[in-house]
């Protein structure tokens, strides 16, 4: 059977008497209550705003108040529609405190956010929405909010002071936190139950896998709203009891020498992001810049929510190594919404592992390294690691729902106390995803994630989305690749801004791709032709159409992602 499991386990007999995050929060209030938990930039330069642990204690308290006072009760559901701010994080832990089930979202910034946040209210079938002050002014001003949205009590939680009430509920392991909505890169997004006893176990593996301790500085620009910027760059702080720099995500992509600029100045010892944000910054960051930046705090800059790219992590590595940053930080990751956040990682100590695999065998579902790494049927992959702790990871045919044999690529199932509770309101799409066994072990629950990957030599190696997947003449193909392969093909095509998919001809599939260019680009039929001539060289598939849109027009999920459904 085709398995991954570690235990790396370091975890102290103090740790199993935690039943909550809250609990975490309150011990540090006790120990350290002029501990600094999080200062903001919210220019991306200058610090605006910091909380210490006692504060912020105090005022997730006061949110309880806050929230009694408007009669809503343990088990409602509270909309949080803030920026970047420590006006979420206490929003947050308030409702965390009351028992009341938060629901992280963002402020629309035009017409085109308001479907996704109009079908979040109607699946969280929420109560309540809180905000601050200022979202509250605005509201209708620049957007006419839907009508189960506008009908809802807002309430701005930085306006009036409310007396502190301790929680108005047993909190457990076992109850319900939040719903974090997934992104909707394959279908409309769905609430995922994320329990208290969840969070607990995700930041036990998130310390195992980074190697944290009490001297981990944390830097961030990510959404708060996404699992990665909350349950790794804010609840991962509060678990360990350290001090987190934010900036909001708006700064960073403004100008990305602010994100190491900040690393630099606190002196930051973890942050990361997706692989795009690496890119941005060889792209964008100039050799004048770098002269000012000392990297050499940074011992984890770990990378996730879309495929890593090992030129990426060489480019990134080589155009800061002045800076004294060092390869061997580079920390990539598999995790999802559905695990709460991580399930595997490398070691701290090491570069990240990177083989070159025959890419016509990968066509075949099968892994096997290549002769040569120079040959053109390659395929370099980045490893994500193996599992952590007690999570276990499993290889399946996704048909057959049986284990794939050693080097079989398959779809990656996982199972352990990270796994979530299922999907909000959905209970048969809960038992297909959540609930499912393997033949041999079907007292074990797994998830399906819905991804493709295998395992080599212990680690998890990606290789794509299920649904995704191309299949033209009973050879597959991986939509992310043959995307990269078009971002390269000319350089009036945005980065991260195409995408490759299938649509159904005469006989057979057939390939499609929509590619942003640059508003600039004048001479059209050029992309065209290099597009289609390097995808046919690298590729050795037929492009059936080539599709070229404006600047910004692609559809793209609430953490970036391309919907390739809402293309096809």
């Amino acid at each position: 059977m085709h398995l991954l499991t570690q235990n790396k386990s370091k975890a102290s007999t103090d740790k199993n008497k935690v039943s909550t995050i809250l609990t975490k929060l309150q011990y540090w209030e006790g120990l350290q209550p002029q501990q600094v938990a999080f200062r903001v930039l919210e220019d991306g330069e200058t610090e605006s705003a910091r909380i210490t642990y006692s504060e912020l204690s105090r005022r997730a308290r006061c949110i309880v108040g806050c929230l009694q006072a408007h009669g809503i009760q343990p088990g409602d559901r509270a909309l949080l529609l803030y920026p970047s701010s420590i006006e979420f994080i206490v929003a947050f832990l308030g409702c965390l405190s009351a028992g009341v089930v938060a629901v992280p979202t963002y402020p629309p910034k035009s017409k085109r956010h308001l479907p996704r946040l109009q079908a979040i209210t109607a699946d969280a079938q929420a109560n309540v929405v809180l905000t601050n002050s200022k979202i509250l002014l605005e509201r209708n001003r620049k957007l006419t909010y839907p009508a189960e949205i506008e009908h809802l009590p807002w309430i701005a939680t930085d306006n009036d002071q409310w007396p502190e009430v301790a929680a108005i509920t047993e909190v457990e392991r076992e109850s319900l936190a939040f719903l974090q909505y997934t992104s909707g890169s394959t279908g409309r997004p769905k609430g995922v139950m994320i329990s208290h006893g969840n969070i607990l176990h995700n930041e036990s593996v998130i310390e195992a896998a980074l190697e944290h301790d009490t001297q981990t500085v944390y830097a961030s620009w990510l959404p708060l709203f996404h699992d990665m910027g909350l349950i790794g760059n804010v609840l991962q702080p509060i678990y360990l009891g350290v001090s987190c720099v934010l900036m909001p995500p708006v700064s960073f992509l403004q100008n990305p020498v602010r994100w190491l600029q900040m690393i630099s100045n606190y002196r930051a010892t973890t942050s990361g992001g997706p692989n795009f944000a690496y890119n941005l910054c060889v792209k964008k960051v100039s050799e004048a810049q770098k002269q000012t930046l000392d990297l050499s705090s940074w011992s984890v800059a770990f990378s996730g929510s879309e495929p890593v790219r090992d030129r990426t992590l060489e480019r990134f590595s080589t155009a800061f190594s002045q800076c004294g940053f060092r390869p061997e930080a580079f920390h990539p990751g598999y995790g999802m919404a559905e695990t709460t956040l991580m399930v595997t990682g490398g070691s701290k100590a090491a570069a990240p592992v990177v083989r070159s695999f025959d890419k016509s065998a990968l066509k075949k579902d099968k892994a096997q390294l290549a002769e040569s790494a120079e040959s053109s049927d390659v395929k370099v992959l980045v490893s994500n690691g193996s599992s952590i702790l007690d999570l276990e990871v499993a290889i399946v045919h996704p048909e057959s729902c049986t284990p794939c044999w050693p080097g079989q690529v398959g779809e990656i199932w996982v199972s352990g106390a990270s796994v979530a509770q299922g999907y909000w309101q959905q209970p048969k799409q809960t038992k297909q995803t959540f609930d499912v066994a393997l033949p041999m072990r079907p007292e074990t629950r797994f998830l399906r994630t819905g991804d493709l990957g295998f395992l080599y030599e212990n680690e998890l190696f990606f290789t794509g989305r299920l649904k995704d997947l191309i299949l033209i003449r009973g050879q597959n193909y991986y939509p992310q690749d043959i995307e990269l392969t078009v971002e390269e093909s000319h350089r009036a095509v945005r980065a991260h801004c195409s995408a490759a998919f299938s649509i159904e001809g005469d006989d057979t599939e057939q390939l499609v791709i929509v590619a942003e260019v640059d508003r600039h680009c004048r001479d059209r039929s050029d992309v065209i032709s290099n597009i289609r001539n390097a995808v046919t060289t690298q590729h050795e598939v037929a492009v059936y159409a080539i599709v070229l849109i404006k600047t910004a027009s692609i559809p793209k999920t609430s953490s970036g992602k391309i919907q390739r459904d809402a293309l096809c």
